[in-house]
């Protein structure tokens, strides 16, 4: 599997500060990759005893055989990780609350690229990084994948999000997530993180709720968070250019609006 370098953060101390709530279920946090798993994942451990969450891997399907303890009743944890769907999958979470964690595919083309050209990411394409190629070659590769190399677009969200929708599934959408967090003042962004974070037990949100969420979402905190990416070598757009746009559209007609995006 492709390897991330990030960097260790201090958020298990920092939760220390804080009253938690013994977890009664478990909990996992289920992503599509690079739509925000560190920052919902920073947040919810302000809420969850550092000795209920389960820091031993990110959890994918080639390591799941190794990290079944994760989402055991009898032993609740809340987990993370890029888990795509399956049977194996599915019967090994039945009994944890999942969340599915995604991005509107437009922006996630772009929040790849750049994880693709940091330092932060190894996974032999080295040579993604010596400026050979084009920004729009390279956005395009992120659409359509590279051949034997590089899922497609279609790929990961088919399998990471997409199959594992049903009515026991939380979606969360990263921008309403971003949305929430600049707006932490108003009753809105209250019913909003009330909803997203008590599946973690608590009946209702402590007193201190957003002190926790500002410090679990400390961009600082993050390693993989856009200005904490190392070496990017081409600059990559704010917004995806349109030609990009109406291929996404090609590769993909309907996940936008399936997902809540249209």
């Amino acid at each position: 599997m492709p390897t991330v370098k990030a960097k260790p953060d201090t958020l298990n101390e920092i939760n220390k500060r804080f009253e938690q709530k013994p977890l009664t279920h478990p909990v996992f946090l289920n992503s599509v990759p690079k739509c925000g798993t560190h920052l919902i994942r920073n947040i919810f451990r302000m809420f969850v005893m550092v000795e209920q969450q389960y820091h031993d891997t990110f959890i994918q399907y080639p390591n799941l055989g190794q990290h079944l303890k994760a989402f055991q009743a009898i032993t609740p944890r809340l987990s993370w990780g890029h888990l795509l769907f399956s049977d194996n999958s599915a019967i090994a979470t039945a009994d944890a609350v999942k969340l599915i964690i995604v991005r509107d595919p437009y922006d996630w083309v772009l929040a790849r690229a750049r994880f693709f050209l940091s330092d932060n990411f190894d996974a032999n394409l080295e040579h993604l990084k010596t400026g050979d190629i084009t920004t729009d070659q390279l956005l395009n590769m992120m659409i359509f994948g590279i051949h034997q190399k590089v899922p497609t677009l279609s790929e990961i969200y088919t399998h990471n999000a997409v199959s594992w929708l049903a009515e026991d599934i939380k979606l969360v959408r990263y921008e309403e997530l971003v949305k929430h967090l600049k707006q932490l003042d108003t009753d809105e962004a209250e019913a909003y993180f009330t909803d997203l974070l008590t599946v973690t037990g608590w009946k209702s949100l402590p007193a201190d709720w957003r002190e926790r969420v500002q410090l679990g979402a400390d961009r600082k905190q993050s390693g993989t968070a856009r200005e904490n990416l190392q070496n990017v070598a081409l600059e990559i757009p704010d917004e995806l250019p349109q030609r990009q746009k109406a291929m996404v559209d090609f590769a993909v007609p309907g996940l936008r609006r399936l997902l809540g995006y249209e």
